[in-house]
Order: structure tokens, then C-alpha cells, then sequence
């Protein structure tokens, strides 16, 4: 099986176009196996990029550890970088079908490359329900969850939740620490007020328009960035007053520019995408001892 590692602002995948290689008959242990950093090639989870009778491209993902997520803001840029460059769909803007629905996706190019893509996320999803969390929602915002206490770990924190076609859960900081995300994340990812889990991002504010956050990613432990989750960020930072509409969120891997647009209300995400090697997967660990 041909593989191409991508990575957005350091959020690394596998990605498989099947559009040339045949569907794995079972992603999910395909993705377990390919995710690890010591066994297999190493990343944050595997990305099919496959056919699609209403878009250009249809983009599935599996976490690291196989179970499959709807929608990944850095892994959908990195696929739009792929269709490009391979050729797939040479167009300045692209839809790629996800678990989210067909978004649309704008190419930023330099020497006939994509080097950024900006991604119309949609509008974000604050009904509890459909995030879905069974945290009760605040009256004062619409029955949205905004800062809404959550026991955990015999803490109480704050958080907003936020829906990007996946779930999120938004806690504001006065510091970023290893112990905070390490120890409060896994516990808040399978919180029972979270039925489908969630995805944790831990924010310290810089300034009105400037955050640096950390994320817990369900199903893949910390990663160096989310792009669903600074969209989260960015939603949440206007619900509590404490930013502007357009953002620069500071992760581990890079820097991602949000904007939460007044106007369709849709969120707005912008970030680098880099194509890292290819290779040849052989089925197992043991491709690593076999000669060519």
C-alpha cells in the first residue's frame, strides 16, 4: 500500500488515495497499526482520500487508536494540498466531502504548489444535543454550553462546549502545563457528561486577538495541533468576551488563523500544509527488516 505522510502545523497523517489504491478492508486496524511512532510510520491517525459522487474528494479519518472521527481541520487541508499537487483536481478552490458535510477549501500556491489553505468550517454547533454533551446549557447564551462547570479530577473548571462536526470542550487557563493537559485531558475525554467523548483544548490568553492552546485529541492523546479545536477556541472566545472574531492561535506545531465570520456566521480556518515523505506499507512492522 502506497502512503504519503502529510502534516498541518505539525497534526500528522497517513494518507491512502484510493482513488489508486484499493479500500483497506479494516482502516480502523490499519490506522492503530500505521499510527505508531515506534512499529509502524508514526502519526497522528490515518486519512483515506476517496471518490465522491458530490465533491471532489471525500476525506475519512481514524484516530491512532481506530476509531473513526468526522471531521479533522489540518488533515482536510493537508488532503486539498494532496488533490492538487498529485494532480487529483488542479483547481484554486476545492470541495472535499466529510462527516461535516462538503466544505469548501481555498488554495494558496506558490511555484504551482499549495502552501496554506483556508477551509470554510461551517457554522459551529452549540446545541447541546447535537455537540453532543449532556452538560446543561446556559439560558443567558441561548441554552448554549458557555462557561458551564464541569467536576473533574476533584477540580472544578469552566468550559464552553463547541461542535465543529466533532465534539469539543474548552477550558481557559491562566497557564499551559504539562500536568493540566496530560492529567485533565484523558479524564474530560471520556467524561460521562461526554457520550461520544470529546476533544479538550486547554487556552491561555495572550491578548484579545492572540491565544496559545494545547489540545487532548480523542482518540490520539495530545497533539501538536487541532484544527477543529482552535475553531472551537475561536467560538468560545467570542461566547465569553474574551476575543475578537478573527484570531492567531499559537499551538505546539505552528500558528492557525481563525476568524468567526459575522456575516454567514461560518468559522474560517487558515494554515500551512506540508507533504512530508512517501513510502510503502507491507502490512506490518516486520516491512521494516525486509530488504527490496
Amino acid at each position: 500500500m502506497r502512503f504519503t505522510k502529510m502534516h498541518g502545523a505539525g497534526n500528522d497523517y497517513i494518507f491512502v488515495n484510493c482513488f489508486q489504491e484499493p479500500m483497506p478492508e479494516n482502516p480502523a486496524e490499519l490506522a492503530r497499526q500505521v499510527s505508531d511512532r515506534h512499529f509502524g510510520i508514526g502519526g497522528d491517525g490515518l486519512i483515506l482520500i476517496c471518490p465522491s459522487e458530490k465533491a471532489d474528494a471525500k476525506m475519512r479519518i481514524f484516530n491512532a487508536d481506530g476509531s473513526e472521527a468526522e471531521m479533522c481541520g489540518n488533515g482536510i487541508r493537508c488532503v486539498a494540498k494532496y488533490l492538487y499537487d498529485h494532480g487529483l483536481a488542479r483547481k484554486p478552490v476545492l470541495q472535499i466531502e466529510t462527516g461535516r458535510g462538503v466544505l469548501n477549501l481555498r488554495l494558496e500556491l506558490q511555484q504551482g504548489r499549495v502552501q496554506q489553505v483556508e477551509v470554510d468550517m461551517g457554522e459551529p454547533i452549540l446545541d447541546p444535543e447535537r455537540i453532543p454533551t449532556q452538560l446543561p446549557g446556559n439560558p443567558q447564551y441561548g441554552g448554549a454550553v458557555v462557561e458551564t462547570p464541569l467536576l473533574v479530577a476533584d477540580q472544578t473548571l469552566l468550559v464552553t462546549c463547541v461542535s465543529m462536526g466533532n465534539p469539543h470542550c474548552v477550558c481557559f487557563v491562566e497557564e499551559l502545563t504539562d500536568s493540566l493537559v496530560s492529567t485533565l485531558g484523558p479524564q474530560i475525554e471520556r467524561h460521562p457528561q461526554f457520550p461520544n467523548r470529546v476533544n479538550v483544548e486547554f487556552v491561555q490568553l495572550v491578548s484579545s486577538q492572540e491565544v496559545k492552546v494545547r489540545v487532548w485529541e480523542r482518540g490520539s492523546g495530545e497533539t501538536l495541533a487541532c484544527g477543529t479545536g482552535a475553531c472551537a477556541v475561536c467560538v468560545a472566545g467570542v461566547l465569553t468576551a474574551r476575543t475578537s472574531r478573527q484570531l492567531l492561535a499559537h499551538l505546539p506545531g505552528g500558528d492557525l488563523k481563525l476568524h468567526w465570520s459575522e456575516k454567514d456566521n461560518h468559522v474560517y480556518l487558515t494554515g500551512p500544509t506540508v507533504e512530508v515523505f512517501t513510502g510503502i506499507w507491507k502490512g506490518s512492522a516486520d516491512w521494516l527488516l525486509e530488504e527490496e
